[in-house]
Protein backbone atom coordinates (compact mmCIF):
# COMPACT_ATOMS: atom_id res chain seq x y z
CA UNK A 1 0.00 0.00 0.00
CA UNK A 2 1.23 3.18 -0.95
CA UNK A 3 0.74 6.87 0.26
CA UNK A 4 -1.56 8.95 -1.38
CA UNK A 5 -1.43 12.24 0.12
CA UNK A 6 2.30 13.84 1.16
CA UNK A 7 3.23 14.43 -2.32
CA UNK A 8 0.09 15.64 -3.72
CA UNK A 9 0.05 18.25 -0.66
CA UNK A 10 3.81 19.04 -0.86
CA UNK A 11 3.77 20.26 -4.73
CA UNK A 12 0.24 22.27 -4.65
CA UNK A 13 1.76 24.48 -2.02
CA UNK A 14 4.35 25.16 -4.69
CA UNK A 15 2.85 24.28 -7.98
CA UNK A 16 0.36 25.58 -10.50
CA UNK A 17 -0.32 22.11 -11.66
CA UNK A 18 0.55 18.39 -10.80
CA UNK A 19 0.45 15.89 -13.34
CA UNK A 20 0.55 11.79 -13.05
CA UNK A 21 0.69 10.15 -16.63
CA UNK A 22 2.06 6.83 -17.86
CA UNK A 23 3.06 5.64 -20.81
CA UNK A 24 3.49 1.74 -22.47
CA UNK A 25 5.97 2.68 -24.77
CA UNK A 26 5.94 0.12 -27.79
CA UNK A 27 8.17 -1.39 -30.50
CA UNK A 28 5.82 -2.25 -33.19
CA UNK A 29 2.96 -0.06 -34.07
CA UNK A 30 -0.86 -0.52 -32.40
CA UNK A 31 -3.47 -1.29 -34.69
CA UNK A 32 -5.97 1.12 -35.33
CA UNK A 33 -8.76 -0.84 -36.37
CA UNK A 34 -12.28 1.00 -34.94
CA UNK A 35 -13.21 -2.15 -33.74
CA UNK A 36 -10.15 -2.73 -31.10
CA UNK A 37 -10.33 1.35 -30.05
CA UNK A 38 -13.38 1.88 -29.39
CA UNK A 39 -13.69 -1.33 -27.61
CA UNK A 40 -10.97 -0.38 -25.06
CA UNK A 41 -11.96 2.72 -24.78
CA UNK A 42 -15.58 1.68 -23.73
CA UNK A 43 -13.88 -1.04 -21.05
CA UNK A 44 -12.01 2.17 -19.41
CA UNK A 45 -14.73 3.83 -19.56
CA UNK A 46 -16.60 1.43 -17.52
CA UNK A 47 -14.35 1.53 -14.65
CA UNK A 48 -13.48 5.41 -15.20
CA UNK A 49 -16.52 6.99 -15.75
CA UNK A 50 -15.55 10.51 -16.01
CA UNK A 51 -13.88 9.69 -19.68
CA UNK A 52 -16.83 10.48 -21.67
CA UNK A 53 -15.58 12.48 -25.01
CA UNK A 54 -13.63 10.68 -27.92
CA UNK A 55 -11.36 12.42 -29.65
CA UNK A 56 -9.33 12.50 -32.37
CA UNK A 57 -6.03 14.50 -33.24
CA UNK A 58 -3.05 13.99 -35.95
CA UNK A 59 -1.80 10.51 -35.46
CA UNK A 60 -3.52 9.72 -32.11
CA UNK A 61 -7.22 8.87 -30.85
CA UNK A 62 -7.90 10.24 -27.22
CA UNK A 63 -10.83 9.71 -24.50
CA UNK A 64 -10.77 12.17 -22.67
CA UNK A 65 -12.93 14.16 -19.43
CA UNK A 66 -14.91 17.12 -20.58
CA UNK A 67 -15.41 20.20 -18.77
CA UNK A 68 -12.60 21.54 -16.45
CA UNK A 69 -9.10 21.36 -17.76
CA UNK A 70 -7.45 21.83 -14.85
CA UNK A 71 -8.94 18.54 -13.45
CA UNK A 72 -8.75 16.56 -16.11
CA UNK A 73 -7.69 13.04 -16.98
CA UNK A 74 -7.47 11.41 -20.76
CA UNK A 75 -6.27 8.23 -22.07
CA UNK A 76 -4.37 8.33 -25.61
CA UNK A 77 -3.13 6.04 -28.05
CA UNK A 78 -0.92 7.32 -30.48
CA UNK A 79 1.75 5.25 -33.17
CA UNK A 80 3.85 3.07 -30.64
CA UNK A 81 2.45 4.12 -26.81
CA UNK A 82 -0.28 4.04 -24.60
CA UNK A 83 -0.70 6.75 -22.42
CA UNK A 84 -3.27 7.72 -19.74
CA UNK A 85 -2.88 10.60 -17.72
CA UNK A 86 -4.52 13.55 -14.96
CA UNK A 87 -4.22 16.32 -13.95
CA UNK A 88 -4.23 18.36 -10.34
CA UNK A 89 -5.71 15.05 -8.78
CA UNK A 90 -6.71 15.30 -5.28
CA UNK A 91 -4.52 12.57 -4.65
CA UNK A 92 -2.86 9.55 -5.82
CA UNK A 93 -5.71 7.08 -5.91
CA UNK A 94 -7.53 8.23 -8.75
CA UNK A 95 -4.26 8.09 -11.39
CA UNK A 96 -3.57 5.07 -9.99
CA UNK A 97 -6.44 3.58 -10.42
CA UNK A 98 -6.62 4.87 -14.10
CA UNK A 99 -3.22 3.56 -15.37
CA UNK A 100 -3.72 0.37 -13.57
CA UNK A 101 -7.12 -0.11 -15.74
CA UNK A 102 -5.56 0.92 -19.05
CA UNK A 103 -2.53 -1.48 -17.93
CA UNK A 104 -4.61 -4.47 -17.33
CA UNK A 105 -7.04 -4.11 -20.35
CA UNK A 106 -5.07 -3.03 -23.13
CA UNK A 107 -3.08 -5.17 -24.08
CA UNK A 108 -5.46 -7.69 -24.71
CA UNK A 109 -7.60 -5.10 -26.82
CA UNK A 110 -4.65 -3.88 -28.79
CA UNK A 111 -2.86 -7.44 -28.85
CA UNK A 112 0.16 -5.77 -26.78
CA UNK A 113 2.55 -8.83 -25.95
CA UNK A 114 5.35 -8.86 -23.36
CA UNK A 115 7.66 -9.15 -26.25
CA UNK A 116 6.28 -5.65 -27.78
CA UNK A 117 7.02 -3.62 -24.41
CA UNK A 118 9.70 -1.74 -24.59
CA UNK A 119 9.08 0.07 -21.34
CA UNK A 120 6.62 1.14 -18.52
CA UNK A 121 6.86 5.03 -17.47
CA UNK A 122 5.45 6.69 -14.90
CA UNK A 123 5.76 10.40 -14.39
CA UNK A 124 5.32 12.80 -12.01
CA UNK A 125 5.27 16.67 -13.51
CA UNK A 126 5.34 19.67 -11.56
CA UNK A 127 4.24 23.20 -13.04
CA UNK A 128 5.29 26.76 -12.02
CA UNK A 129 4.61 29.72 -13.39
CA UNK A 130 7.05 32.31 -14.17
CA UNK A 131 7.54 35.50 -15.88
CA UNK A 132 10.51 36.80 -17.35
CA UNK A 133 13.56 34.98 -18.46
CA UNK A 134 12.80 31.47 -17.10
CA UNK A 135 16.09 29.73 -18.29
CA UNK A 136 17.70 32.37 -16.52
CA UNK A 137 16.11 31.44 -13.38
CA UNK A 138 16.76 28.08 -13.81
CA UNK A 139 20.13 28.99 -14.27
CA UNK A 140 20.30 30.85 -10.62
CA UNK A 141 18.58 28.04 -9.12
CA UNK A 142 21.47 25.78 -10.22
CA UNK A 143 23.95 26.21 -11.73
CA UNK A 144 25.17 29.89 -10.16
CA UNK A 145 27.50 28.44 -7.92
CA UNK A 146 28.87 25.74 -10.42
CA UNK A 147 31.71 25.61 -12.75
CA UNK A 148 29.56 26.20 -15.42
CA UNK A 149 28.65 29.59 -14.31
CA UNK A 150 32.01 30.92 -15.71
CA UNK A 151 31.06 30.08 -19.28
CA UNK A 152 28.33 33.03 -18.93
CA UNK A 153 29.55 36.54 -18.53
CA UNK A 154 28.12 39.75 -17.93
CA UNK A 155 26.01 40.67 -20.94
CA UNK A 156 25.52 37.33 -22.04
CA UNK A 157 21.69 36.12 -22.42
CA UNK A 158 20.78 32.82 -21.66
CA UNK A 159 18.25 31.43 -23.65
CA UNK A 160 18.03 27.78 -23.19
CA UNK A 161 18.78 26.17 -19.87
CA UNK A 162 16.88 22.67 -19.32
CA UNK A 163 19.32 20.15 -16.72
CA UNK A 164 18.40 16.85 -17.21
CA UNK A 165 19.79 13.91 -15.25
CA UNK A 166 19.40 9.80 -15.60
CA UNK A 167 20.40 7.23 -13.07
CA UNK A 168 19.83 3.69 -12.36
CA UNK A 169 18.11 2.73 -8.76
CA UNK A 170 20.09 1.83 -5.96
CA UNK A 171 18.76 -1.78 -5.17
CA UNK A 172 16.83 -1.61 -8.45
CA UNK A 173 19.13 -2.07 -11.36
CA UNK A 174 15.97 -3.14 -13.64
CA UNK A 175 14.62 0.41 -12.78
CA UNK A 176 15.90 4.31 -13.52
CA UNK A 177 15.33 8.28 -12.90
CA UNK A 178 14.98 10.54 -15.22
CA UNK A 179 14.58 14.61 -13.48
CA UNK A 180 14.30 17.06 -16.25
CA UNK A 181 13.87 20.80 -15.57
CA UNK A 182 12.04 22.27 -18.92
CA UNK A 183 11.27 25.56 -19.95
CA UNK A 184 9.34 25.25 -22.69
CA UNK A 185 6.94 22.24 -24.22
CA UNK A 186 9.67 19.59 -26.06
CA UNK A 187 10.38 20.84 -29.37
CA UNK A 188 9.80 24.61 -29.28
CA UNK A 189 12.38 26.73 -29.91
CA UNK A 190 11.14 29.74 -27.51
CA UNK A 191 8.63 29.74 -24.84
CA UNK A 192 5.80 31.79 -24.71
CA UNK A 193 5.54 34.55 -21.54
CA UNK A 194 2.85 32.01 -19.69
CA UNK A 195 4.59 28.48 -20.27
CA UNK A 196 5.27 27.93 -16.97
CA UNK A 197 8.59 26.20 -15.55
CA UNK A 198 7.59 22.34 -15.49
CA UNK A 199 9.95 19.90 -13.12
CA UNK A 200 8.96 16.04 -14.41
CA UNK A 201 10.39 12.70 -12.46
CA UNK A 202 10.21 10.32 -14.96
CA UNK A 203 10.93 6.70 -13.41
CA UNK A 204 11.23 3.79 -16.24
CA UNK A 205 11.25 0.10 -16.11
CA UNK A 206 12.68 -0.81 -19.46
CA UNK A 207 11.86 -4.31 -21.37
CA UNK A 208 12.05 -7.57 -21.70
CA UNK A 209 9.22 -8.10 -19.89
CA UNK A 210 8.02 -12.42 -19.65
CA UNK A 211 3.91 -11.92 -18.87
CA UNK A 212 1.47 -9.56 -18.80
CA UNK A 213 0.97 -10.27 -15.19
CA UNK A 214 3.84 -8.87 -14.50
CA UNK A 215 2.39 -5.18 -15.67
CA UNK A 216 0.69 -4.62 -12.27
CA UNK A 217 3.62 -5.49 -9.90
CA UNK A 218 6.02 -3.48 -11.67
CA UNK A 219 3.36 -0.28 -11.86
CA UNK A 220 3.13 -0.87 -8.01
CA UNK A 221 7.30 -0.73 -7.97
CA UNK A 222 6.93 2.50 -9.88
CA UNK A 223 4.62 4.24 -7.94
CA UNK A 224 6.35 3.67 -4.92
CA UNK A 225 9.79 4.84 -6.35
CA UNK A 226 7.84 7.64 -8.02
CA UNK A 227 6.76 8.81 -4.52
CA UNK A 228 9.76 8.68 -2.09
CA UNK A 229 11.84 10.48 -4.75
CA UNK A 230 9.42 13.17 -5.07
CA UNK A 231 8.93 13.24 -1.40
CA UNK A 232 12.64 12.80 -0.52
CA UNK A 233 14.48 14.11 -3.50
CA UNK A 234 12.74 16.15 -6.25
CA UNK A 235 10.41 18.61 -4.43
CA UNK A 236 12.60 19.58 -1.87
CA UNK A 237 15.78 19.75 -3.45
CA UNK A 238 14.49 20.98 -7.34
CA UNK A 239 11.11 22.40 -6.87
CA UNK A 240 10.92 24.00 -3.79
CA UNK A 241 14.66 25.95 -4.50
CA UNK A 242 13.37 26.85 -7.80
CA UNK A 243 9.65 28.47 -5.86
CA UNK A 244 11.75 30.47 -3.97
CA UNK A 245 14.15 31.89 -7.09
CA UNK A 246 11.27 32.21 -8.82
CA UNK A 247 8.75 33.66 -5.56
CA UNK A 248 11.32 34.69 -2.88
CA UNK A 249 10.68 32.73 -0.08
Amino acid sequence: MTHVGPVIEGAAALCSDVYVNQRLGLTMDLPSRREAVLDLFDRVRRECPALTSLRRYADEFALETEGDERHGAWLSLQRTSVRSGMVNPLDLAAPYHLHRVVLRNAPYYLSITPLDVESIDLVFGFDLPVGGNRDEAVFDTFLDTSPLAGLVTDGDELVDVQPMLAFRLAGDPASCAVIEIRTRPQGQVEARVDTPVSVYLTVRRRGPFTSLDQFDEVFGSLAGWAERLSEERVIPQVVAPLHRQLFGG
